[in-house]
Formats: structure tokens, sequence, C-alpha cells
């Protein structure tokens, strides 16, 4: 494959670790000039600087964006990667934890676009948004992430319309990927149906355990971002995309029972 990432400059939330530094790592491979902003310092030597904040704090980026461009001239990537998880069932789940949820993984995805298109515009550049096969077949226990997911998708494929011609949108749906999520997310389990909900708990975190590597998605993103016209919406790995497909194979009560017969335990 025709490395076509040469020179240019990237921005990641999240950068610190999983996905989001093994995409780094990839893109610093090809010759890419990356920014991470997260939360906590990173001094990674994939990174051309490391930006400390929460990816709610928008007005900070912008001005985190401006310095960048300021210094090397261009923004010609963006990728959306921060977030979080919240597992258990959604009576047990406090209102502090969803709100945190939604905004971490879809509000401040939807706004930092909002920021990133203006410079990317600038260099015809791509924006990158990380969601999840989690987000199309929605998994039980996990109903919040999942709805954020679905949001980012959404949002994705509607940005794109808005921006075409200018900024090339993708979105990237990864499947059970090892990292250390998996440990970081919030379990929220103290209510009725304790042991059942903790049975199908230890189901999903087995399988993301068990799960593709996260330089398996790094690999997909650095394919797409080679593409002279890259897709609107990229599944990474073959039988993700098998399951990605099976709403359109059948009913989606149907879908809906064979998830339930996956991740619901008796």
């Amino acid at each position: 494959m025709k490395n076509k990432l040469n020179g240019k400059v990237a921005v990641i939330t999240g950068g610190s670790s999983g996905i989001g530094l093994s995409i780094s790592n990839a893109l610093f491979a090809k010759g890419v000039r990356v920014y991470n902003i997260s939360r906590k310092d990173c001094k990674e030597p994939c990174f051309a600087g490391d930006y400390n904040a929460d990816v709610n704090e928008g007005e900070k980026i912008h001005s985190f964006l401006n310095e960048i461009e300021e210094k090397e001239g261009k923004i010609d990537i963006f990728i959306n990667n921060a977030g979080f998880g919240i597992g258990g069932a959604v009576e047990n789940a406090s209102g502090e934890n969803i709100y945190k949820q939604i905004d971490t993984n879809l509000s401040a995805v939807i706004n930092l676009s909002r920021i990133a298109i203006k410079f990317l515009k600038k260099t015809n550049g791509n924006l990158i948004n990380i969601s999840s096969v989690g987000g199309v077949i929605p998994l039980p226990y996990q109903a919040s992430y999942s709805a954020t997911k679905a949001g980012v998708d959404v949002f994705s494929r509607a940005l794109a319309n808005e921006v075409k011609g200018q900024v090339k949108v993708t979105v990237i749906l990864p499947g059970d990927t090892k990292t250390g999520f998996t440990k970081a997310r919030v379990i929220e389990n103290n209510g009725e149906d304790k042991d059942k909900i903790q049975k199908s708990i230890e189901k999903f975190e087995m399988d993301e355990e068990k799960g593709k590597s996260p330089d398996t998605v790094a690999k997909c993103v650095i394919k797409v971002l080679n593409k002279k016209r890259p897709p609107l919406r990229k599944t990474v790995g073959a039988e993700y995309k098998l399951i990605v497909f099976l709403p359109r194979l059948v009913s989606c009560k149907l879908a809906n029972a064979i998830v339930r017969k996956l991740y619901c335990k008796k």
C-alpha cells in the first residue's frame, strides 16, 4: 500500500492508551506528526505534542488546535477517539454517569467535529470518528454506551453530507478489542438480579479480553486515510462485518433475540 500520509499533521483525542495509542503509533510510523489531547500526560515518542484537556472542554481544545495550526501550518487529520463505558442494568445506573457518558462519547464528538472541520476544510482533510459495532447491534447492560455509539454513527453520516467535497468523514466500527477499556469500565450493579447481571457483564468482558489487538483498528484507520475516496463507514474485521449486516437479514425482533441469548444470562 502506497503511503500518502508522510508529512501530514494529525490530532487525536484519547491517544494515551488503547486504540488511541495504537492509531497514534501507526500514524507516526507513516511519517505523520501526531498531537494528542487527553486528560493525563502522555510522553510517548509518537507524539509531536501532548495537550491536557477533557474532551468536553471545547474552547480549550479549540485554542490547542489554533496553536497546532500556527506551529505546523495545517491540520490534515482529526480523530475523535476518547470515550468510556458503563456496565450494568439501566435501572441501576446513576443519572450522573449516564449524562457523563453521553457528554463524553457523543456530545463531545459532535462539538469537537464542529470545531475541527473549520481547520480540516483548509486541507481537504479527514475526520475520523470512532464508533462501535455495539452502536449497530445494541448490547444489553451497555445500553447507554450503545446509544452513544449509535449516535456517533448517525451523526457522522449526516455530517458527511454537509461537508462533502471539503472534509472526508469516516466512522470506524471496532468490535471486541483487547485494551484497558475493559477494566476502566464503570460497573453499576447493585439492584435486583445482581448475580444474573454480573454473569452477563463477565461474558462481554471475557469477549473483549479475547478480542482483537488495537493494532487491528489502527491498520484499518491507516487504510482509510490512504484512500483518495475513503469509505463513509468502516467495520473492523470480517466477522464483525457479518454481524453489522445481520439487521438487514432478519427482523429487528429476531436480531434482538439473538443478542439476548448471547448476553442475557439466566
